[in-house]
């Protein structure tokens, strides 16, 4: 690894820490992702499955792979450098993203999903800190440590432990092993909510979250399910291991106050319980809700990374200022 010049740490993901460096040759910022295995078994299928799917997806919506380095009981993803991430916009933008940024992000969160799904892999782990955004403010999505590779004529079973809770689709919730595609497409409906309202549509505020808490979460706002507007919902593998009290769906203008009926009508199409009737990602960017007024911003209208970037930093810096001045107490 003497070709890069380490930076700081810039993130951890599902399976490794990102370092931020400079490539001593190029003069490039890179992003190095280091994953750790042990050297006496072969390289773990999660590792390899991030290496095949970065290399396949190649877009402007994909984040790049440049290079992969091995050290010593180790592999090194070299990939290009993105600054923060939308759930840092999201976060920490002094004035919040409006219909219009938003509707440009998700055209390019879209296009992103459609080139992926088009070449047959599923990410499963689609959430707001997986969706990176470049200096010029192009969204790319990243993480790919839970990716498959997906085709419908292949009769294989899959893990249903993915996805982050909060935007984990309710047939993985009652413990779907043959879910298909339209897993990422909840999670796409999940963070489209989530941009509109500012907070997360499904969290589970509590310690020591669950698969069944967040199942109630999801019942208690989209309604208690049953085989009329979800087939085969009794058969799933976990639907008789718990029994909930029965709810009546929320009404989608009180999920998501701020929505006109446009935007309600893609996130009420994305989250529907029957992933059958979920739209592919074609199909979302084909939507009304990228056509009708506002339309989608320009770039150079897209919230200035560098100042979210620098916002990052002041409240980082505070926050280890205080940690610097908290009193010490002998606790026993």
């Amino acid at each position: 690894m003497e070709d890069f010049r380490p930076l700081g740490r810039a993130g951890e993901g599902a399976h490794g820490f990102v370092f931020k460096a400079m490539d001593k040759k190029t003069h490039r910022i890179v992003a190095l992702k280091k994953i750790c295995f042990n050297p006496n078994h072969p390289m773990p299928k999660n590792t390899m499955r991030e290496i095949c799917a970065l290399r396949v997806l190649k877009a402007p919506n994909i984040v790049e792979l440049y290079d992969i380095r091995g050290v010593e009981s180790s592999v090194v993803l070299v990939m290009e450098y993105l600054p923060c991430s939308l759930s840092d916009v999201i976060s920490y933008i002094e004035n919040p993203i409006n219909l219009s940024q938003i509707k440009t992000y998700m055209k390019m969160f879209l296009c992103g999903v459609n080139f992926m799904h088009r070449n047959h892999i599923m990410h499963r782990d689609l959430k707001p800190s997986n969706l990176l955004i470049s200096h010029s403010g192009v969204l790319k999505i990243a993480d790919f440590g839970l990716a498959r590779i997906y085709k419908k004529t292949d009769l294989r079973t899959y893990s249903h432990q993915v996805a982050t809770r909060w935007y984990r689709a309710p047939e993985l919730l009652y413990g779907s092993r043959t879910y298909t595609l339209k897993i990422d497409i909840w999670s796409v409906g999940c963070i489209l909510g989530e941009m509109i309202n500012k907070k997360p549509l499904f969290p589970i505020l509590s310690q020591g979250e669950t698969d069944i808490e967040q199942l109630a979460i999801v019942l208690g706002t989209l309604g208690t399910p049953d085989e009329e507007i979800w087939p085969g919902v009794t058969s799933l593998p976990d639907y008789k291991k718990i029994s909930f009290s029965r709810t009546t769906p929320k009404t989608w203008d009180t999920v998501v106050p701020n929505a006109d009926e446009h935007t309600l009508d893609l996130i009420a199409s994305m989250l529907r319980y029957n992933e059958a009737e979920r739209p592919e990602a074609d199909e979302a960017l084909n939507n009304d809700f990228f056509f009708v007024s506002p339309r989608p911003a320009p770039m150079k209208e897209m919230p200035p990374i560098s100042k979210i970037k620098m916002k990052m930093n002041e409240k980082l810096s505070t926050f280890e200022h205080v940690l610097e001045n908290f009193p010490r107490t002998n606790f026993r």
